[in-house]
């Protein structure tokens, strides 16, 4: 029965280990899709967000050629009512792709008007870095995130029909896009406070939990843009600050701004949407493609790269999210551990609980076995002083024993059998009072040498005619000790009934008293038979009794032992037995002094 369930329990294991396993790979696997769907969908919200306040701003060139700024100051009225961080933008800035016009700065409700060249300092370098960034149109950027500028180009179109041609030079090379010539370029200054301290922390509490995540922000040169706590390798990126669609579009305004719902004649102008994907499926450069606008003015038309020097376009900068833990694989790790532990924890405790019992039935058996034991011992040990008082008693009834000194003699045996019996009757009472919590002790300040003496005394009768040797070694001061002396006494009684039992021939015994430690120790040592090894570990359980001593026939009830560990930690000391078979035992009482 114990090899089976030995058997079940690892078979549970092994099957709980890998059940485990496999619903954490299957959680780990949903975790990460969710954090990256998290990540992306936080991503393109913060990039909505971004691309409508890029597209938004996109006027037909004639507006900008005749210094037309009603359409513009609609739109930006339009956006800062509907948007949800009006302070978004900083400021915006005019420049002409060609001639040396100067810059030109809006003035909201107003519209563009020129930089003075007064201005400070900072504003004329800022200006001065924004026009080297536009000087040269192939290596155009819409995206400056180091002066935290968008460039929307203006661009000069004839087309005449609203549609797209695309005409390929060389049709088995993967294709690159060559722009329209630009009339100027639109500066977007952003906020960078608000992006980093207002739109970024609303997006990241949306999608993310602080106490499960941490997420970080970085520019192109890995430098952190925005940072709740320093991240390793990312469990989930995606890509930021990115105004480039992954079609061509010709956007309506109303497709593009998502928070503006009604549509504005003077606003929206076409809402027709042709949309074509290029990608780069090669290495090969060179290649171009040719766009041809023909029919009506789009009034609102949108031209980005899908590529930069040959190099895929992204987001500025990159999202970085990661689990609180370090990793979400170390997250997955540690949950699939702490998971395991528990599993096996419940296991280990099942298999304990069957060992228990197991131990306790086995337990159960040996102490029935030794209570049947100590009623055959109980019931030998009192059959032969009833059969001597029974006999004695009988002779004197019948008149066998007439004389004085026979009658005297056949008293002193009554009495002495009667002692046995009576002594037997105490022993049992007070190991069934003892475990019942029933016994009461009377303590009271008690010289060790009066217990010891008394004990002694007691014990003479046992003694007999067997010129027995007692030797008795007291130290002097002995410190006085709180006992009850009787309990003592009967306790030192025991050990030295024992000693006297198992003698084995050798008629030596000393009783000894000494002090130390702070205790005080007295110690009955003998030269008998002794105890093995195996049996010294048991010597002080209820009802146990040697093989040996019970295959010697040697009277006994197993309870004397028992009873003087009970007693001596009843007054808060301890019993210790060293002994050596065929040489004697040793047994020692402490008490706190």
């Amino acid at each position: 029965m114990v090899g089976g369930l030995a058997v079940l329990l690892v078979a549970l294991g092994l099957l709980q280990y890998r059940w485990m396993t496999q619903i954490s790979a299957a959680e780990g696997e949903k975790s990460k899709a969710r954090v990256k769907d998290q990540a992306d969908r936080l991503a393109a919200d913060f990039n909505r967000e971004i691309q409508n306040a890029y597209f938004n701003f996109q006027t037909d060139v004639d507006s900008w050629k005749s210094n037309n700024w009603a359409p513009f100051n609609e739109r930006y009225q339009y956006w800062a009512e509907n948007t949800a961080y009006p302070t978004l933008i900083r400021e915006f800035y005019f420049f002409e792709a060609k001639g040396d016009a100067p810059a030109l700065r809006y003035d909201r409700g107003v519209g563009f008007v020129t930089v003075e060249a007064a201005n400070s300092p900072e504003i004329t370098t800022k200006l001065g870095q924004m026009k080297e960034r536009i000087a040269d149109p192939k290596n155009f950027k819409p995206v400056q995130e180091d002066l935290d500028t968008l460039f929307l180009p203006i661009h000069l179109t004839e087309a005449k029909d609203g549609s797209i041609v695309v005409r390929t030079r060389t049709p088995d090379i993967p294709l690159s896009l060559g722009m329209p010539q630009p009339y100027g370029y639109l500066a977007i200054e952003l906020e960078r406070e608000t992006v980093t301290g207002r739109l970024l922390p609303d997006l990241i509490g949306k999608y993310f939990d602080p106490n499960e995540f941490r997420v970080q922000v970085t520019d192109r040169s890995g430098n952190a843009v925005f940072s709740q706590v320093s991240a390793g390798d990312a469990d989930a990126t995606a890509r930021l600050l990115d105004v480039s669609p992954n079609n061509f579009v010709f956007f309506a305004n109303r497709e593009l701004m998502n928070s503006i719902g009604e549509k504005r004649s003077s606003v929206v102008v076409n809402s027709k949407v042709e949309a074509h994907s290029f990608e780069r499926t090669g290495e090969a450069k060179g290649s171009n493609v040719t766009i041809e606008l023909k029919g009506a003015k789009p009034r609102t038309s949108v031209f980005t790269a899908t590529t930069t020097n040959g190099e895929p376009s992204g987001g500025a900068w990159q999202l970085g999210v990661q689990q609180v833990s370090g990793s979400l694989d170390g997250y997955i790790a540690s949950t699939l551990r702490r998971n395991l532990a528990i599993g096996f924890g419940i296991l280990f405790l099942l298999a304990a609980a069957v060992a228990a019992i197991i131990i306790s039935s086995m337990r159960a058996r040996a102490l029935a076995q030794r209570q049947i034991d100590f009623v055959s011992s109980v019931s030998h040990e009192f059959r032969t002083p009833l059969a001597v008082i029974y006999s004695a008693g009988e002779n004197l009834a019948d008149g066998v024993a007439k004389e004085t000194e026979q009658v005297s003699r056949y008293g002193d045996l009554i009495k002495g059998e009667g002692r046995k019996l009576s002594s037997m009757v105490e022993q049992i009472l007070d190991f069934a009072g003892a475990n019942s919590g029933k016994r009461r002790f009377n303590f009271k300040p008690t010289p060790i040498d009066e217990i010891v003496a008394d004990a002694v005394e007691e014990t003479r009768s046992l003694v007999g005619d067997r010129d027995f040797e007692i030797e008795t070694v007291i130290a002097a001061g002995l410190p006085v000790v709180s006992a009850d002396k009787n309990a003592l006494s009967q306790a030192l009684q025991n050990l030295i009934a024992n000693s006297i039992k198992y003698c084995n021939g050798d008629t030596w015994l000393r009783v000894s008293a000494s002090n130390g430690d702070g205790k005080v120790k007295i110690t009955v040592e003998d030269r008998g038979i002794g105890i093995s090894k195996s049996d010294l570990k048991q010597i002080f359980e209820p009802f146990y009794r040697a093989r040996a001593v019970v295959d010697a026939q040697i009277h006994g009830n197993g309870l004397g032992l028992s009873l003087v560990k009970q007693i001596t930690e009843a007054h808060g000391g301890r019993v210790r037995a060293t002994s050596e078979l065929g040489k004697g035992s040793k047994f020692t009482i402490e008490i706190p002094s």
